[in-house]
């Protein structure tokens, strides 16, 4: 998951919680579930810097990376990118 603008935040420890309604799921169980999944966060590092965010303080599975590393982790395979 590529995550940019205000969105980096939920990189950050301690961050990713609340839920959208009654029925749902936590956001916290959510992320949980992603990362059980073997999903990862690309996180983008010119919001981190903008934020002044500490990447030391990223939960485990997210990692700075911009739009090259993006790509490389699409690969060659994508025909289409949309964001």
């Amino acid at each position: 998951m590529f995550l940019t603008k205000e969105a980096v935040r939920l990189a950050v420890k301690g961050v990713a919680l609340g839920t959208a309604c009654a029925e749902c799921p936590s956001l916290e169980s959510l992320m949980e579930r992603y990362e059980s999944a073997g999903g990862r966060y690309l996180v983008c590092p010119i919001c981190v810097n903008s934020k002044q965010i500490d990447p030391s303080t990223f939960i485990s599975g997210a990692e700075m990376g911009g739009t090259v590393q993006l790509w490389e982790w699409i690969g060659d395979g994508a025909t289409a990118f949309s964001y």
